[in-house]
């Protein structure tokens, strides 16, 4: 396990193509991108990503989508709808391919109204991406996010329990205490099937800090992890204004490795 970080905590002051020297200047070795906007999904953009992570050697473990703008549409009821954002997800997971990532962070539904949608859709649609994902040879990550009907425990059990291809996840602190939840309940439900992990701080009046800077028990969080045999890397994922230089993610970095 490496302690990595996400191109997001550079959001929206660097640009993405930049942000891969800057994690290596930083001292990471792996890193999971997210790709900021439509345009950073095409071929030719991401094959300049591939040529600039591969001259500063890093690792990209996982990939993340612009998610908003078409990840909830995935399940709408208008099938036509959901055809046309099926382009941009096929989009990401090619991205994810070149760069030589595991898996996608996904999000997917939001939470909300879902009259015209069934749990069969919800698992057809899920069978479908997975299958996606698979055929360029990256895992589905879905994350739990505290806005998103992944914020549920029994909705991930049930995405677990029911589709039918293999469900894998992403584990982020923030989300989960912002929904609510202890994250050692997500990993019940995650298991073995967790691959990626976002690894952020808290207190009683921040839901997102530098890892060092809250109250979070990451031994606690580690050994668990540990316990389910997990092989990924853990994610530094926080906000730009989260920290005031660069020098405070070093020593966040210096801060987390005791745990692995």
């Amino acid at each position: 396990m490496e302690i990595g970080l996400s191109s997001a905590v550079f959001y929206p002051n660097v640009k993405t193509e930049n942000s891969i020297k800057l994690i290596s200047d930083l001292g990471f070795l792996c890193a999971e991108v997210f790709l900021n906007s439509p345009f950073e999904y095409e071929v030719d953009y991401v094959k300049k990503l591939v040529e600039i992570k591969d001259k500063y050697k890093l690792e990209i473990s996982s990939v993340h989508s612009f998610s908003s703008s078409f990840e909830p549409y995935l399940f709408d009821a208008y099938k036509r709808r959901r055809r046309d954002m099926l382009k941009f997800f096929e989009m990401v997971c090619k991205a994810g391919k070149l760069l030589g990532a595991n898996c996608y962070t996904f999000h997917g539904m939001r939470l909300g109204p879902s009259d015209f949608i069934s749990k069969e859709l919800i698992h057809d649609v899920y069978n479908n991406l997975t299958y996606i994902a698979a055929e360029n040879e990256i895992k589905l990550a879905q994350e739990n996010v505290s806005w998103c009907m992944s914020s549920s425990i029994e909705y991930l059990r049930n995405l677990k329990e029911n589709c039918r291809y293999p469900i894998y996840f992403t584990l982020d602190i923030k989300q989960a205490y912002r929904a609510g939840v202890n994250p050692m309940e997500y990993l019940e439900v995650m298991d073995t099937n967790l691959i990626n992990f976002h690894i952020n701080d808290r207190d009683d009046k921040h839901t997102c800090l530098l890892p060092g800077d809250g109250t979070v028990d990451f031994q606690s969080i580690f050994n668990k992890i540990k316990s389910l045999n997990y092989t990924g890397n853990a994610i530094m994922e926080v906000y730009s204004n989260n920290y005031k230089s660069y020098e405070d993610i070093k020593n966040s970095k210096k801060y987390l490795e005791k745990f692995i």
